[in-house]
C-alpha cells in the first residue's frame, strides 16, 4: 500500500524536527490517544523542569511545579488545537503554573534560596580552566543570578525565554500573551540591566587589581 505524499512528508519532518514531532504526539493525545503521552512527556519533560528551575530557583520547587504543569496539560489537552505549536502552548502552561504558585498564600511566607546550579551558569571546567577562570565564571553567575532575581517578572520571563530558553521573538510573545514590541523591550530592559551589573564588577574588579 502506497503512503499519501502528505503523511510521507509530515513524517519526514518529524524525524527532522523533534518539536514537530511533539506536536505530532499533542495533536494525537488531544485526539484521546492516551499511549501519545508518553511521546509527549518525552518532548517536554526535560526542557519545562529547566524552565521552571530558572523561575523558581529551587530543585524542590520546579519538580511540584513541574508535576502541576503535566496534570495541566492533562486537563487541557481538549483545548490544543489543530496545527497549534507543542512548546510555546506548554510552556504558557507551565507559566501560569509558576504565577499561581507565587501568588499563593503558603508562597508569601516563603522564603526560597536560590539554587548554586543555575542552568547557564556553570563554571568552565577542563584540563584548561584554572582556579582564577573558575573564580571569575562563579562571581559573574552570582552576579547574573542576582540581576535576574531583582528584575520585574515580566522583563526577567523575556529575558529567560530568549537567552536560555532559546525561543523566538514570536513564541515568547505567545508564551506571555504579549505583543512582539513588548517582549523585545522588556528583553531589552534585563539585558541592559545586566551590561550595567556586569560592568560595575568589571570596574570593582580593576580597582581591586590597581590596589594590590
Amino acid at each position: 500500500m502506497v503512503e499519501p505524499v502528505g503523511e510521507v512528508l509530515l513524517s519526514r519532518r518529524e524525524a527532522l524536527d523533534p518539536e514537530a514531532e511533539g506536536d505530532a504526539a499533542m495533536g494525537r493525545y488531544a485526539d484521546g490517544d492516551d499511549s501519545a503521552f508518553g511521546a509527549v512527556h518525552a518532548a517536554l519533560q526535560s526542557r519545562l523542569r529547566t524552565f521552571l528551575l530558572r523561575l523558581a530557583r529551587s530543585e524542590a520547587m520546579a519538580d511540584d511545579l513541574l508535576q502541576e504543569t503535566f496534570m495541566r496539560i492533562h486537563r487541557a489537552r481538549g483545548s490544543f488545537a489543530e496545527g497549534a505549536r507543542l512548546v510555546p502552548w506548554s510552556y504558557a502552561i507551565a507559566r501560569n503554573v509558576y504565577i499561581d504558585h507565587t501568588r499563593s498564600p503558603s508562597r508569601q511566607r516563603e522564603r526560597v534560596a536560590a539554587t548554586d546550579d543555575e542552568p547557564g551558569t556553570d563554571a568552565p571546567t577542563g584540563p584548561d580552566a584554572d582556579g582564577e577562570q573558575i573564580s571569575i565564571a562563579r562571581d559573574l553567575a552570582r552576579v547574573v543570578e542576582a540581576t535576574l532575581a531583582k528584575l520585574p517578572p515580566n522583563q526577567r520571563e523575556a529575558f529567560v525565554l530568549l537567552r536560555y530558553e532559546g525561543m523566538s521573538v514570536a513564541d515568547a510573545a505567545e508564551v506571555l500573551g504579549a505583543t512582539e514590541g513588548a517582549v523585545k523591550l522588556r528583553a531589552f530592559h534585563a539585558y541592559e540591566a545586566l551590561r550595567a551589573a556586569l560592568g560595575d564588577v568589571g570596574i570593582e574588579k580593576k580597582k581591586r587589581g590597581a590596589a594590590t
